[in-house]
């Protein structure tokens, strides 16, 4: 089994843990982490010109680290050859980048710079915690976000 977890650089802190009660492993967690990916909500931020409000368009990627400093792209359709490398339990890191676009006023899409948050997934024993910690990017959504997105869809059992 390869080593899933994330040579963290100094001063990547965590901004948000939850533990939560988890009846299953982390090869099913892991497939609901890879079907979060091209999902996208919407949600209104304030403009910092003319200060109006705009609808922005928030779209999920996921990737897993691979070798404790490269991170990988899960999805779908290549999540089975990567769940051979995981153990039912333990610690595994994900990144979660969040694309950001809006619509101009000739509706063209004008994409933001993006967030990047690292999530540490920790199963041990029924019990789940997730630390958040905000990676790059301006912080348009909270960590707190990150964490209720992944409930959610573990909730729903979204695998694809």
């Amino acid at each position: 089994m390869r080593k899933r977890i994330y040579h963290r650089p100094p001063g990547l802190e965590t901004h948000f843990e939850q533990q939560y009660r988890y009846y299953s492993d982390l090869q099913y967690l892991l497939k609901i982490l890879a079907g979060m990916t091209g999902k996208f909500g919407m949600f209104e931020s304030q403009g910092t010109h003319e200060q109006k409000n705009f609808q922005l368009k928030r779209e999920i990627g996921v990737e897993i680290v691979t070798n404790g400093v490269d991170f990988e792209p899960i999805n779908n359709k290549n999540i089975n050859r990567t769940l051979s490398t995981i153990e039912p339990e333990g610690a595994i890191d994900i990144r979660i980048n969040l694309s950001y676009s809006y619509l101009d006023d000739n509706y063209s899409r004008v994409p933001f710079r993006n967030d990047s948050y690292i999530v540490r997934v920790d199963l041990r024993d029924g019990l789940l915690t997730l630390k958040i910690s905000h990676h790059e990017g301006p912080g348009y959504t909270e960590a707190r976000r990150i964490a209720d997105t992944i409930f959610d869809e573990i909730r729903r059992g979204s695998c694809g």
